[in-house]
């Protein structure tokens, strides 16, 4: 089992996911992290992830999460909104035979945990992907 699996599950677990959703969140999890890692690095795709949401005029969201106090909730449509015209939710969607609306239903619960898990003590990983992705991984799977 890869390092994306082993966040998945660990993520669907966290999540209370039932078996019905469990795959098509791992499958979310698995792609997310992938696009991550394909822009530069956990760091670099988080940047342009808070740039999208800055854009969208929901940067307070993502800062939440990024933040060391509670994560704001954030919508599906919120989502949709901001990640919809980058590809990002089609790129998920193709690889997950899932809809653009469900990738982000799934977004909506799992983005904030996966910004929270990477960016520990309020900042962006210092290491590379590996080691951030390494890092959630442990994090997840111990704590």
């Amino acid at each position: 089992m890869g390092i994306l699996d082993s966040l998945a599950g660990a993520f669907n677990n966290s999540a209370g996911a039932t078996p019905v959703t469990a795959a098509p969140s791992s499958a979310v999890v698995s792609e997310l992290l992938a696009l991550l890692q394909s822009h530069g690095g956990a760091a670099n795709g988080l940047g342009g992830l808070m740039q999208a949401f800055e854009g969208g005029g929901l940067g307070h969201l993502f800062q939440s999460w990024v933040g060391s106090g509670q994560n704001l909730p954030v919508s599906a449509g919120q989502i949709q909104n901001v990640l919809g015209s980058s590809g990002i939710l089609e790129q998920i969607a193709q690889r997950t035979g899932l809809q653009p609306a469900d990738v982000a239903q799934h977004l909506s619960t799992l983005l904030p945990q996966i910004v929270d898990h990477l960016t520990p003590n309020g900042q962006l990983h210092p290491g590379d992907a590996g080691s951030a992705l390494e890092s959630l991984a442990q994090r997840l799977l111990h704590g």
